[in-house]
Order: structure tokens, then C-alpha cells, then sequence
């Protein structure tokens, strides 16, 4: 063999680095690197407390401190603009990774920029308890100067006396913080006699006839022999953490919560016991009602629902029993039903391009990594965003990247039609392709087999965690051979189920996007790329 035909810039091997800007992923194949906005979205949607397959959650973390904290020191504004954008707009399922940024931009910078970052506080920290988780993150970085016990004295000082007061109530104690201890570090200033009164009960346990309406029905709520049911029809505004422990496992305390509205997020987390209860039966009970505005998409949108918080509740819901197997329940086919139309709801409503798309999941074995420390790995979650792309596409086709040994683990890839759709109960679909045989993933499979095939795709898209590194061909590689063969413009989408900085993407095509997994802007963004914007 001539040694000089192994040198090619059209035809590397994933285990080899195609280009100088490449780097070595943590499974040993040459990827490119995310640039650090690129990686804050990752990790602000995504989180590390879940890990990697290849990486534990304490390197993955500290690893995404470290971008965070290079863009406190060079590009403060983008960093607290993409923390806001993506909190504000419910784009992740969960808060924490968005305080903790917050908390790094409220304490590196120059003053001006960290005072900006603490004005952005009550949008961040919208609840109790996320005031209390960056009160526990910011004092990693710093002190309780005037600055950040003024931004906290702002928090408690901002909106209307009733929703402080529910905060007050709904989250009285969390993360080692009360707010009697915040109070007492930010002493806010207030004319208001509600407020005043509010602030003194906090602090005091002290009620007058300024003191919120909210409070004395808590107070009457707690009180020995109450009538709770009674008490929560008196008061509305009370929620069931609000409550003394005896009177949630009664069925008329539920009733009166539910007559009064359970918020949405409450709703999904309580099914179980509201099925223990005998609330939500097969035939009959509070079930209609309840299936009904499980999938109101109004609700799931001003309540900031995020899909993958939906799906984590179907799941567990359908399963029976709690993730711990501490309880059990028998599901009710109607609320299971109208979980799995919630996770479609939750997105934003997309228009169909008409654009070819091929979706490919990576199922292998890295992809069992669980999302968010949620009892949902990216395998599960990849293949229920892949299923929200085809129920908005009228032409699609589903693969995955699987074993070419058959229904054993094999080194060789191969790409297997999957017989999935929207059609499908989401946990019918999840388990189908959680029991893939996977080898060693090779992701221009998707590229190669459609130009082999003479299928005409416009828009590739890859679900992937980016730890890949079988294969004679990179994917940005195979897609331009595709394009030069078929005479399409194919765009490549990568969808990145890790918080990690690697990327199948060439960020130099602009044909080719990565974007952050379970980002609830998913579908959208597929979509808006697909056309061309």
C-alpha cells in the first residue's frame, strides 16, 4: 500500500484528526470544540449533576465553572444575557445550573458588571427556594457586601404583597437559608404597612390586622382539629405544602385543592397520590377534568413547564411505582394518556418546513447517561425530541445508530430504520429503543447510507452525546460528499445530549448547528435552521 493515499482532507478517520482545529473527545475520536456561548447553553440547559458516561459529575462541572467563569472575566454582558434568556424563558428543566452562573456573574467582573448580574436576580430567582439556592451558590464566590444584600432587600421588596407572602409561606425553609435569615442580612426598607406587617411575621411570628390574608389562613390551616378542607375553600390562595402532613392523605383536602386549582407543575407531581386516593379512577371522579388541563398548552405555558420535567412525570406516572419503589399505584389510562399529549403541548408550536429530514439516534452504550441527575438518560430523551421533530414534519424518517452484529454488541455500526412515531405512546417508544442492540457509533452513517441509497435529504439530524470516534469518514466530511454527489444543499443539525465542549458540527459550515439537547427551543430551532434562517 502506498502510505501516501492514507493522507486525505476529504476522508478521515474519526479516530484521526481531520482538521488542526479538532480536539480528542473523552472516547478517543477527533471532534470540534464549542466555543464558550455555545458551551454556556449547553450546560445552562443540560446541567453536569448527572455526569457522563465518560466523565463524573464533579470534572464535568468544574469543567463548565471554568467557561462560566471566563466569561464573567472577558464577555460579562453575553453571559448574563444567556442566563436571563434561557431562565426567563423556561428553556431548561431546571434552575440551578442558571444561579449558580448567576452567582459566579454576581461576583467576578468588573463592579458595574456585577451589579448588573444582581439586577437580573428577581428574574432569575422567580421562587423562595431558587433565592435560597443562590443564596448557597453566591457565597462560594464571595461575601454578603452592600451590593448583594441590597439585590436581596430588592427581591423582597419587589411585586405584590399576596405573591411574597405566598413565597413566604410555599417555601419557608431550604438549602440551609429561611427568610427571616435573608431578611435579617438585607434589611429592606418598606412604607407599606402590609409589607411591614409581612416582614415582621417572617422575622416574628407576629400577625396584626395588616398582616397578609394568606398568612392567617396558614395560621388557621395549622392550627390543632382544624377542618382543612374547610380552611382551603375559605382560602384559595393555599397550596398543599402550606398544609399539616395528617390532612394530605385526606381526599377532601384534595378536593377543595383541586377546586380551587392546582398549579401545574403540583398537579403532575401529585397524580400519584391523587390516584392512591381514589381521585382519578378509570371511569368517573376528577379524571376528565384533570387529563384536561394536564394538556391545556395555556397552562403549560405560563406556568414554564418544561417538557423534559413532563416526561420524567409520564414516565414515572405510567410506570406505577416511585423511583425509589417507596409507593405504588395502579396508572389510570386517561392521565397517561394526557402526560404524553403535555410533552408534545409543552413546546412552542412549530410550523412544518416540508423539508426531508432524516433523524438519527445514537443509542449506544455513552447515551445511558442520565439527563440532569433525572431518572431520564439521553438515550430516552433524545428519542422523545426526535418523535416532537416528526410530529411537526410531514416527511421524516427515524434511524439509529445500532450494532452490526445483530443483537449483540458488535465494533461496527450500523443504521436500522426505527418503526417509532408520534403516534406511539412516548414510554411504548422510549422502550423500543432502549432495547437497540448499539456498537461502536458512527455518526456519518446518516450522510453515507442516503447518498448509497439515493434518498433525497435535506436536513440531517444527529441526537448525539458527541463522544464518538468509530468510523472511516468524519460526519462533516460525509455531508459534504452528500452534497457534491446529490447536488442538495443538506444542512446537519447536532443535537448535544451533554453539558460536555464537543461538537460533530464543523462550526466553519454554516450549513451545519449545534444546539443543546432537551433545550425546550428544540423543535424551533431544527425547524427555523431547516429553512434556511
Amino acid at each position: 500500500m502506498d502510505p501516501l493515499t492514507s493522507i486525505s482532507t476529504r476522508r478521515t478517520p474519526q479516530s484521526e484528526r481531520a482538521t488542526p482545529d479538532q480536539v480528542a473527545n473523552s472516547a478517543g475520536g477527533y471532534v470540534f470544540e464549542l466555543d464558550d456561548a455555545a458551551r454556556l447553553r449547553r450546560f445552562l440547559t443540560l446541567g453536569t449533576d448527572g455526569a457522563t458516561y465518560y466523565t463524573s459529575a464533579r470534572d464535568l462541572t468544574k469543567d463548565n465553572a471554568e467557561v462560566v467563569f471566563r466569561m464573567a472575566e472577558h464577555d460579562h454582558p453575553t453571559l448574563v444575557s444567556t442566563i436571563v434568556e434561557i431562565s426567563t424563558a423556561g428553556r431548561a428543566p431546571r434552575q440551578n445550573p442558571a444561579l449558580f452562573a448567576l452567582a459566579i456573574a454576581a461576583s467576578v467582573g468588573a463592579d458595574d458588571e456585577r451589579g448588573e448580574a444582581l439586577k437580573a436576580l428577581p428574574l432569575v430567582a422567580r421562587t423562595g427556594t431558587n433565592l435560597f439556592i443562590f443564596a448557597r451558590y453566591v457565597e462560594q464566590f464571595r461575601g454578603w457586601g452592600r451590593s448583594l444584600r441590597r439585590a436581596v432587600g430588592q427581591w423582597y421588596l419587589g411585586g405584590q404583597n399576596k405573591d411574597l407572602a405566598y413565597q413566604a409561606v410555599k417555601y419557608r425553609q431550604r438549602e440551609g437559608w429561611s427568610h427571616r435569615d435573608l431578611l435579617r442580612l438585607a434589611h429592606p426598607v418598606t412604607a407599606d404597612p402590609a409589607r411591614k406587617a409581612l416582614y415582621n411575621w417572617i422575622t416574628h411570628e407576629s400577625v396584626d390586622d395588616d398582616t397578609p390574608r394568606l398568612i392567617h389562613g396558614f395560621i388557621k390551616a395549622n392550627e390543632p382539629g382544624a377542618d382543612v378542607a374547610a380552611v382551603v375553600r375559605e382560602f384559595p390562595d393555599l397550596s398543599w405544602e402550606m398544609l399539616p402532613d395528617s390532612a394530605l392523605g385526606e381526599q377532601a383536602t384534595w378536593e377543595a385543592l383541586l377546586d380551587n386549582g392546582i398549579p401545574q407543575t403540583a398537579l403532575m407531581r401529585q397524580l400519584p397520590r391523587l390516584t392512591r386516593l381514589g381521585l382519578l379512577p378509570a371511569i368517573g371522579g376528577r379524571t376528565a377534568e384533570v387529563a384536561a388541563r394536564l394538556a391545556d398548552s395555556e397552562r403549560l405555558r405560563r406556568a414554564r413547564v418544561h417538557p423534559v420535567n413532563v416526561l420524567v412525570a409520564q414516565r414515572t406516572y405510567a410506570s406505577g411505582q416511585s423511583a425509589r419503589g417507596e409507593s405504588t399505584w395502579e396508572p389510570t389510562r386517561q392521565i397517561v394518556d394526557a402526560l404524553d399529549a403535555a410533552f408534545y403541548n409543552a413546546f412552542a408550536t412549530v410550523e412544518p418546513t416540508g423539508k426531508r429530514t432524516l433523524l438519527a439516534l445514537d443509542v449506544s452504550g455513552s447515551m445511558t447517561a442520565p439527563i440532569s441527575n433525572m431518572p431520564l438518560t439521553c438515550r430516552e430523551a433524545s428519542t422523545a425530541l426526535a418523535l416532537v421533530a416528526a410530529s411537526t414534519e410531514p416527511l421524516y424518517d427515524i434511524v439509529g445508530f445500532t450494532s452490526a452484529g445483530g443483537g449483540r454488541w458488535s465494533r461496527d455500526s450500523a443504521l436500522t430504520p426505527l418503526t417509532i412515531s408520534p403516534r406511539q405512546r412516548l414510554d411504548d417508544a422510549i422502550r423500543a429503543v432502549s432495547g437497540l442492540p448499539f456498537g461502536g457509533t458512527d455518526c456519518a452513517l446518516p450522510m453515507i447510507k442516503a447518498l448509497e441509497l439515493g434518498m433525497g435529504v435535506d436536513t440531517f439530524v444527529v441526537f448525539t452525546d458527541n463522544e464518538t470516534w468509530h468510523g472511516d469518514v468524519h460526519p462533516h466530511q460525509a455531508l459534504r460528499a452528500y452534497r457534491e454527489a446529490s447536488g442538495i444543499d443538506a444542512r446537519l443539525i447536532v443535537v448535544g445530549m451533554t453539558a460536555t465542549g464537543f461538537s460533530i458540527a464543523d462550526p466553519s459550515d454554516p450549513g451545519m448547528l449545534d444546539v443543546a439537547g432537551f433545550d425546550s427551543a428544540v423543535p424551533s430551532l431544527i425547524a427555523d435552521f431547516s429553512r434556511g434562517f
